[in-house]
């Protein structure tokens, strides 16, 4: 057995004694048949089902065991759930509302694990590295069900107590029963008071009711108010992470228009599929009732999954003009020695695709090429799967390698990069809801130094007169602002250029940002990840 019910009281209630651990020299185990008890039952302490026998589940129903799974791969794996889930739904058949269920128990049980540990620690006498990780999955979606779902509560116990039975033994059964009963005492919001008593400050006692690590809601309002925002929104913004995004598709310019790729939906995906048009971009589609793999013009790749933040800044940079080189030299080594090209396109760090299939459908329009860069080689295989349906001329080639080597080796060879560089995703935390338990402050430091380098490589690539725009889908400073604060420092050839402007030319005037060069998005403001972009132009 992986642990034991604290004998203390729940908020407001008084505390029922669990389930107990086996061992030697406690009372004898078998009853008056000669069978042999549990531990806890032999000594009268133990916790029944509220069901009768015939009534309790055996194992678990399909969704529940999908979630379970999802968990173990996210933990034991180092997977992301969004990309583990989908075919585990489709290999095991599961549709519907089912499927729904599931991805909502997997997801949710993800965003809210810091609330949810901080609950069941108070039900347990032990801390909880010490409670068999397994065990305390099946809790933490116990949990959800009975805290952050529709799911009434003999339903949420007995089948979790059924899944914790197949999947974990029947001494781990007992335990999780009388964990979850003692959960379903009290209500959230005495749960939320409950665990924030003695939080020291407003930022940790959000952190903890809204479930991010502290340095991440600390780094959270320091973005706020570095970006112009009121560190007032850090509860909203919170909020806005444990809330699951919409699906939102690109139709790819040239390839498909969005009114086809609606089309498509409602004529060719069986189901209650319906779309509305994005709020920001012409480029964008929010999908809902559907799987996105089965719309045709999303499997043959003219359109794709990807976060309308991110098609938004993409836009902004490929829309933002570059000016005439002063001279053919100026042109870097561009065997064509125009004066004002705008025609070689380079994505610096282009796995896993998205952005670089958006801008090539661009550049193919505009009669321009892109290279794009992947340092990983799996990576650049799903580069090119994404680039498979742009025209050939419009990609001149998918490379492996180092971007930044890329500026020493080429320099001056392009009219306009894309720096997308690696970060710590805390932009995309309501999308990959596992990054918050699995970053550090300690990564920080590792990341802005390589957002350093490859900017720098960015500029070098650049010719004269060209641009470059640097995003991340993080908004913390030190990833953002501090990155090109250091670059420019070193350098006296670049010119910061008003990044919201462009923007604004994409989605109108009506969009809120800040008075600000850069451009921050919130997901709690535009419905957005959190993207930064900022333009830079090398001096002609």
């Amino acid at each position: 057995m992986s642990g034991e019910a604290r004998t203390g009281g729940t908020p407001g209630h008084d505390g029922g004694q669990g389930g107990g651990r086996g061992g030697s020299g406690g009372p004898d185990r078998r009853d008056a048949h000669g069978r042999e008890r549990g531990a806890a039952r032999a000594r009268g302490a133990g916790q029944r089902s509220e069901a009768a026998p015939s009534q309790r589940a055996k194992g678990a129903d399909p969704a529940r065991n999908v979630a379970f799974d999802v968990l173990q791969e996210v933990a034991t794996s180092d997977a992301y759930a969004n990309l583990v889930l989908p075919p585990l739904l489709r290999s095991r058949g599961i549709r519907g509302r089912d499927a729904a269920f599931a991805t909502e128990l997997a997801y949710g049980t993800l965003r809210l694990r810091g609330r949810y540990d901080a609950i069941i620690a108070q039900c347990v006498d032990r801390p909880l590295d010490q409670v068999d990780p397994n065990v305390l999955d099946l809790l933490r979606l116990g949990a959800h069900q009975l805290l952050g779902m529709r799911v009434a509560q003999h339903a949420a116990v007995s089948e979790t107590v059924g899944l914790a039975r197949a999947r974990a033994g029947a001494g781990s059964a007992q335990f999780v029963n009388a964990v979850l009963r003692k959960i379903s005492r009290s209500t959230l919001e005495e749960w939320l008071e409950a665990i924030t008593l003695d939080a020291p400050d407003d930022v940790t006692r959000l952190a903890t009711t809204q479930s991010h690590p502290v340095w991440i809601a600390r780094a959270m309002r320091e973005a706020l108010v570095g970006t112009g925002r009121s560190a007032d929104d850090l509860a909203e913004l919170l909020e806005a992470d444990n809330t699951a995004p919409r699906v939102t598709l690109v139709a790819r310019p040239g390839l498909v228009s969005r009114e086809r790729l609606a089309g498509e939906v409602t004529h060719d995906v069986r189901g209650d599929a319906t779309t509305t048009p994005g709020r920001w971009t012409p480029t964008a589609l929010v999908l809902s009732g559907s799987d996105p793999a089965a719309i045709p013009a999303v499997r043959y790749g003219a359109a794709g999954v990807q976060d309308e933040g991110s098609q938004l800044v993409t836009l902004a940079f490929a829309g933002t003009p570059t000016l005439p080189a002063t001279s053919d030299a100026a042109a870097g080594d561009r065997s064509d020695g125009a004066a004002n090209p705008d025609e070689r396109w380079l994505d610096l760090c282009a796995g896993p695709g998205g952005k670089a299939a958006l801008l090539a459908s661009l550049a193919g329009e505009q009669g321009a090429r892109i290279v794009a860069n992947e340092v990983a080689p799996h990576r650049a295989r799903l580069v090119e799967q994404a680039l498979a349906a742009v025209p050939a001329d419009a990609v001149e080639r998918v490379q492996v390698g180092d971007g930044r080597q890329v500026g020493v080796e080429e320099p001056g060879a392009y009219d306009r990069v894309l720096v997308d560089a690696p970060c710590t995703g805390l932009g995309a935390l309501r999308r990959r809801p596992e990054s918050r338990w699995r970053r550090t402050p300690g990564d920080i430091a590792t990341l802005t130094t390589l957002q350093r380098e490859l900017l720098g490589s960015a500029l070098d690539a650049v010719r004269p007169g060209g641009v470059v725009g640097y995003v991340t889908c993080s908004p913390h400073l030190a990833e953002t602002q501090l990155v090109v604060k250091d670059v420019l420092a070193g350098r006296d050839d670049v010119e910061v250029l008003d990044a919201a402007a462009a923007v604004r030319q994409v989605a109108g005037d009506d969009i809120p940002l800040a008075d600000r060069t850069d451009v921050q998005l919130w997901p709690h403001v535009h419905g957005t990840d959190a993207m930064h972009l900022t333009l830079l132009r090398r001096r002609a």
